[in-house]
């Protein structure tokens, strides 16, 4: 979640016992001598990997998943010892207006907010006049999460996938939205139709020729997904009563995707978004729902005032009306009030079939979700995918597929097929995490028993309905409140999941204080992590805690110093090498006044007890967690992906202040130097060709 878009409020008036009171116990506990809850094993595949990375890249099968028994292999062929580190010396903090990275690296822009992608775009124009048709031909605003697609398994020649979380209107506009200064009601119907074109997905080819990365323009490939396109529902809310509208009668279908944040994507082949702040792009004059109060669907204005344009002379098919959720009609068909009910889920994209109609898979739950994080993969067994809802004091979830999985499902050409193979049916579950660095996977299902002695079916009429207030359902199970899930990262050496949890500014003496932050707004952050154990259980541990170097012990447990201090962690990514790269949107003051947002590394398989146990980060460990990049002012970090042989590295630049002023991202304005910002992926190259990090 952008900061720029952060919704401070609190929905979840459960009462479930917060995360904090857990980190509290746990830390007391390694106070009297116990260091680490995960027993992985001497596990040392990463010495391999990374050993051999440098001649033959991440191999021609790309982001492949270790198999079992993975570190019985890893121990007979790697030999004695650690990991080698990181290939690179940590930076120096920067409050430069440019991206900044390790001396013998480039970086490029590339396809920022406004690129044309195919022969009915138009050149972007500084003064931001471009229309709202050749928005829709153009690459979106405020780049986020995104992932590199090869093709024939190559590493120059590649589908990017990027996520488009939100707008800008005084960017994007020529002179910011108009506004009737009496009313203020936006009156300008184009404007609002760009901005809707500003929003989803794009699709884009990409070439190295020359060692510069580029766009084609006008490949097959290139696709923008908007806030108009159509959907699929599947899943318990396909065709579901809760989905009809005026638009979708069956309810099967509807139209666009909002705040697509953190992503993610799956073995056979297809891209993953989530759609986060979604809520306040609806309004309810009327009496409002308990679903929509506990999604925080309260507000009685909208983002950007769409609905102030229903009954517009030019409205086509309600693309205004839609956002005002009001109850007028005598059914659901005769008004949008359920118009929301389509938003709020984790969409599938073929990248490959340009063709292919979009999903939300909604079997995945339905609340504010950033990234979809695939699961551990054995055939035989479930798919898994993990998500968070990124709000303070919300819950961790974890999907598990009813059908196991085949091998051969990632060969096949019909990628949206097996998709509903594998995520429309299946249970979802929610974390509990307990005392002893225990946890329990909670199955959101009708039988499933409630704190209060009960069912669900005692609160939900069917399964539909039941993910249609997933959140709610989740209180009745006593779920574990958290600060801010955001992404989630799959350690390829061990199966271990790290989850980011960014911050919680609203920690008070009611929802309670732990000793890693003895202050009353945590604005740090930290990374949590864990293991799957039998019987739906975990094993969990703070991996890191977020802090300023000049914090007290008592907060800054990780012994940062000033060449890895962060704060918010946001993004999480690991790469084949066993490497987890950390991205921040910060908001600690202490931390800002030394830098901007910023990409760390680390690589976990490198810290050891003295029993040969991975552990968590710790003082001593300041050289294991190294700064990579430091971006320009203003802007977050966001959506790491690298290509197969790992030496290209792309990164989003969202929100930006002032910048770029050129395809060389290092390159700051002139002083007085006022430019359009434009969010844009850039990409991180050695400049002797070798494998990025290492």
């Amino acid at each position: 979640m952008s900061r720029e878009t952060l919704d401070p409020r609190r929905h979840n008036r459960s009462g479930n016992r917060h995360l904090s009171d857990l980190i509290d116990s746990e830390v007391r506990r390694a106070d009297a001598g116990r260091r680490a809850f995960l027993k992985s094993g001497a596990s040392l595949a990463a010495l391999s990997m990374v050993g051999s990375f440098g001649a033959a890249g991440f191999g021609a099968a790309g982001f492949g998943l270790l198999s079992c028994g993975r570190q019985e292999e890893a121990l007979s062929n790697a030999g004695a010892g650690l990991p080698r580190p990181l290939g690179f010396d940590s930076i120096a903090g920067s409050k430069a207006n440019a991206i900044r990275v390790p001396e013998g690296y480039t970086a490029q822009v590339l396809a920022p907010w406004g690129t044309p992608i195919d022969e009915a775009g138009v050149d972007w124009k500084a003064d931001g006049s471009n229309t709202a048709e050749e928005q829709a031909h153009s690459m979106g605003m405020h780049h986020d999460g995104q992932h590199f697609f090869a093709l024939d398994g190559r590493s120059d020649d590649g589908l990017l996938c990027v996520n488009h979380e939100y707008l800008d209107v005084r960017a994007l506009h020529p002179d910011g939205p108009t506004v009737d200064p009496q009313s203020e009601q936006r009156t300008s119907a184009d404007e609002a139709r760009k901005e809707l074109n500003g929003h989803g997905l794009s699709v884009i080819r990409i070439r190295l020729v020359d060692g510069r990365w580029q766009l084609v323009r006008g490949d097959e490939h290139n696709r923008r997904i908007t806030g108009y396109t159509p959907f699929d529902v599947t899943g318990p809310l396909g065709g579901h009563e809760a989905l009809r509208t005026p638009w979708s009668p069956d309810g099967r279908r509807t139209r666009g995707t909002f705040q697509n944040c953190g992503c993610g994507y799956t073995p056979w082949g297809t891209y993953l978004s989530g759609e986060e702040n979604w809520p306040e792009y609806y309004v309810n004059h009327g009496e409002k729902t308990a679903n929509q109060l506990r999604i925080g669907q309260d507000r009685e204005r909208t983002s950007y005032g769409w609905d102030h344009l229903a009954g517009h002379p030019s409205e086509k098919e309600g693309e205004f009306s839609r956002f005002d959720l009001t109850e007028r009609g005598a059914s659901s068909t005769e008004d949008w009030r359920n118009e929301a009910h389509g938003v709020g889920y984790v969409v599938e994209l073929d990248p490959h079939d340009p063709q292919s109609r979009p999903a939300k898979r909604t079997a995945l739950g339905r609340f504010r979700h950033e990234s979809a994080t695939l699961g551990e993969l054995k055939p035989g067994r479930p798919v898994v995918f993990y998500t968070g809802h990124d709000a303070r004091f919300e819950y961790v979830y974890k999907f598990v597929s009813r059908e196991p999985w085949d091998p051969a499902d990632a060969k096949l050409k019909d990628r949206m097929a097996v998709g509903s193979k594998y995520m429309d049916h299946g249970t979802l579950f929610v974390a509990r995490f307990d005392e002893g660095g225990f946890g329990q996977w909670l199955p959101l299902t009708l039988e499933s028993p409630t704190t209060d002695g009960g069912r669900l079916a005692d609160h939900f009429a069917d399964l539909g309905e039941l993910i249609l207030n997933t959140p709610a359902a989740a209180d009745l199970l006593g779920a574990t409140p958290m600060d801010r899930p955001e992404w989630l990262a799959l350690n390829p050496e061990d199966g271990s999941v790290f989850l980011a949890l960014t911050n919680n500014s609203k920690r008070s003496a009611e929802t309670g204080t732990n000793p890693a932050n003895p202050r009353l707004r945590n604005v740090y952050g930290h990374i949590l992590r864990w293991t799957e154990l039998d019987g739906d259980r975990m094993r969990w541990e703070v991996f890191v805690y977020g802090s300023s170097a000049d914090s007290p012990t008592e907060i800054n447990r990780s012994g940062l110093v000033e060449s890895n201090m962060f704060a918010s962690p946001d993004s999480v990514t690991f790469d084949p090498r066993g490497i987890l790269w950390v991205l921040t949107d910060n908001s600690a003051e202490a931390v800002d006044r030394y830098t901007n947002d910023q990409v760390l590394a680390v690589i976990p398989g490198r810290l050891r007890d003295t029993e040969g146990r991975e552990r968590p980060l710790q003082p001593g460990d300041e050289n294991e967690l190294r700064r990579f990049i430091t971006g320009p002012l203003g802007a977050e970090m966001t959506g790491l992906t690298l290509t197969p042989d790992g030496r290209n590295l792309f990164v989003n630049v969202q929100h930006p202040a002032n910048w770029p002023v050129s395809d060389n991202a290092t390159e700051a304005p002139a002083e007085g130097q006022k430019v359009r910002p434009r969010s844009t992926t850039v990409v991180i190259r050695r400049e002797d060709g070798g494998p990025v990090g290492v």
